[in-house]
This record gives structure tokens, C-alpha cells and sequence, in this order.
């Protein structure tokens, strides 16, 4: 599962890199888990060549990664973005003093919370 979810990975990130016949064949093996010989008997060629195609994909895909690096950096910046999230949830269950102006900075830091998880859920979308 960990392989299939690493290829996927690094297919929404390089994918558009492979060759028309290259990305067909890689999304039918990976993401409609379809066999090498159901792959192979719907393109026309052998399960051999469609094992070899997939192999070679794999290593497209890792060679752009050893160097672009960008799967390695939307784990950092995801983990991080997660991070923050956890911390405005924190901030915004303590308990603030109820007196009238305490509630009203409180409020506002409430406020400030919802708006900073709002941003960390739009920043994820993006990337």
C-alpha cells in the first residue's frame, strides 16, 4: 500500500512529464489497478513491456524527485501547515476570563484562530 501510495504521489507531482502512452498505462496500473495483462491485451502489447514501462516510469518519476524535490517539500510545508492548525485549535479551547473587555479580546483571538485555520485550509488546496 505505502508503494502505491508513493507512486501516486509522485505521479500528481511529475505525471505530466511522462508521454501520453507512458501516463495511460502508469494511471491504469496505479490508479484503476488493473492488471499487466488486462493493461497489456487493452494497448495492444506484451506484459512484459507494459512491467517494463511501469518500471521505467517509477524511475522517471524518482529521478525528477532526487531533483526538483518537491514531494519532499509539500511534506514539510503540509506537516508544518498542520502544526499551525493544531496550535490555533489549542489557543482557541482555553478558557478565557469572561469580564466584558477580557470577552472582547478574547473574541477577537477566537476570530483570529478560525481566519489562520481558514488560510492553512486554503494554502493546502493550493499545493
Amino acid at each position: 500500500m505505502e508503494k502505491i501510495f508513493e507512486q501516486g504521489l509522485l505521479y500528481d507531482f511529475y505525471g505530466e512529464l511522462l508521454t501520453k502512452h507512458q501516463r495511460n498505462i502508469y494511471e491504469d496500473a496505479v490508479y484503476n489497478d488493473m492488471s499487466l495483462g488486462e493493461i497489456a491485451e487493452e494497448n495492444g502489447i506484451s506484459r512484459q513491456g507494459v512491467h517494463d514501462l511501469i518500471k521505467r516510469c517509477d524511475k522517471i518519476l524518482a529521478d525528477y524527485e532526487s531533483k526538483l524535490h518537491l514531494v519532499e517539500r509539500f511534506a514539510r510545508v503540509k506537516e508544518k501547515l498542520d502544526s499551525i492548525e493544531d496550535l490555533t485549535l489549542e489557543e482557541s479551547n482555553v478558557q478565557f476570563p469572561v469580564s466584558k473587555s477580557e470577552n472582547t479580546e478574547s473574541t477577537e483571538v477566537a476570530q483570529r484562530m478560525i481566519r489562520i485555520r481558514e488560510l492553512t485550509h486554503e494554502i493546502m488546496e493550493e499545493l
